[in-house]
C-alpha cells in the first residue's frame, strides 16, 4: 500500500498553523479547572491595610468590579446556553403537541385598531376558527392581536408564541395558550411545525423574515408544501413585481417558485383556499401513508 506523502515541499509536516487551536485549548482547559471548581473557589487575597485614603476613582472601579462579580452567571456562557435552548424546544413541543390543526397569521405589531388590515385579520381568523382551525400568532399587539381576537370570536383555540424584545412586544389579551421565547429560531421552528398554512398580513422586517423562512423551507423541500398567502395586493405588489422582474429574470429562482405565493384581498377566499388545500393534503396522505411530511 502506498503511504500518503505527509510532507510539504520544504519537508515539514503539512498541517495548519496550530496557533489558533492551541489558544482555544488553552482557554478552554485553562489550569484543568472544572466549572464546579471555578464556581466554588476563588484565589485568596492578602489583607491590606492602606496607609492613606483610597482614591475615589479606585474605589468606584472596585465597586464596579464587585457588582459585575455578583451578577455574573456562568449559565450564560455558550455551552450552558444549549440547555436553555433545549428547554424552549421541549416546553414548546409539550404545550403544542395536542393543539388542533392550526394556521399561523403574521403581520405588524404596529397595526392600529382602526387600520383596515386589523379588521381583515380578525375576520380571516374568525372564519378559519369556525372552519375548525386553531390560530397561531406571535402573541403580540397589532395584527397578532387581531388574529387571536378572531380565533376566540370563531370559537377555536387562540395561541400566542411571544418573543422577548426590548420594546413593542407584550402579550395581547386574546390568548388561550401563551408561550414565551428568548430565541427567534426556536419560535420559528414551532410556527412551521404546528401550522398548516401561513397567512401574511402587512408587516415589517419580522414579518418578512417569517415569510421568507417559510418560502425557503418549502422551496428546498425541508418541509411539505403548505399554503403561503399574502393579504393585501396593494401592499405586496411592489415586492412581487421585483421578484418577477429581477429575482426571476436573473435566474436566482425558477418560474415554479412563484407558485408558492398566493395573494388575496378577501378573507373568505383565504379561508376557502386553506380549507381546500388541507383537505387535499389529507387525501394525499391516505393515498400514500409514507408521504414525506418532514418536521411536520
Amino acid at each position: 500500500m502506498r503511504r500518503r506523502n505527509t510532507n510539504n515541499l520544504n519537508g515539514s509536516s503539512n498541517h495548519r498553523d496550530k496557533t489558533a487551536t492551541d489558544r482555544y485549548n488553552a482557554l478552554r482547559n485553562k489550569g484543568a479547572v472544572t466549572d464546579d471548581e471555578r464556581l466554588l473557589s476563588r484565589p485568596t487575597q492578602p489583607l491590606v491595610s492602606p496607609n492613606e485614603p483610597i482614591p475615589d476613582e479606585l474605589r468606584q472601579e472596585e465597586d464596579h468590579a464587585f457588582e459585575r462579580a455578583l451578577n455574573f452567571d456562568y449559565t450564560m456562557t455558550d455551552p450552558w446556553r444549549v440547555f436553555r435552548i433545549m428547554s424552549e424546544f421541549v416546553n414548546g413541543f409539550d404545550v403544542l403537541a395536542h393543539i388542533p390543526p392550526s394556521i399561523a397569521i403574521f403581520g405588524s405589531a404596529r397595526t392600529k385598531l382602526d387600520d383596515p388590515s386589523y379588521a381583515a385579520a380578525t375576520e380571516t381568523a374568525r372564519l378559519l376558527a369556525q372552519a375548525g382551525f386553531g390560530i397561531i400568532t406571535g402573541g403580540g399587539p397589532g395584527i397578532m392581536e387581531a388574529a387571536n381576537k378572531g380565533a376566540q370570536e370563531g370559537g377555536n383555540l387562540s395561541i400566542g408564541c411571544n418573543i422577548e424584545l426590548p420594546f413593542e412586544q407584550e402579550s395581547n389579551p386574546y390568548l388561550d395558550v401563551s408561550l414565551d421565547f428568548r430565541y427567534f429560531f426556536v419560535r420559528k421552528t414551532l410556527f412551521v411545525k404546528y401550522s398548516n398554512a401561513f397567512i401574511i398580513f402587512p408587516g415589517g422586517f419580522g414579518t418578512m423574515d417569517e415569510l421568507f423562512e417559510a418560502l425557503t423551507l418549502i422551496q428546498t423541500q425541508k418541509v411539505s408544501n403548505f399554503p403561503i398567502i399574502l393579504y393585501g395586493s396593494a401592499y405586496w405588489g411592489g415586492l412581487l413585481d421585483w421578484i418577477r422582474s429581477t429575482m426571476l429574470d436573473e435566474g436566482n429562482i425558477s418560474a415554479k417558485d412563484l407558485d408558492l405565493l398566493r395573494v388575496s384581498d378577501d378573507p373568505q377566499e383565504i379561508c376557502d383556499l386553506v380549507c381546500d388545500t388541507y383537505q387535499n393534503n389529507i387525501r394525499l396522505e391516505r393515498i400514500n401513508r409514507h408521504r414525506e411530511t418532514s418536521i411536520r
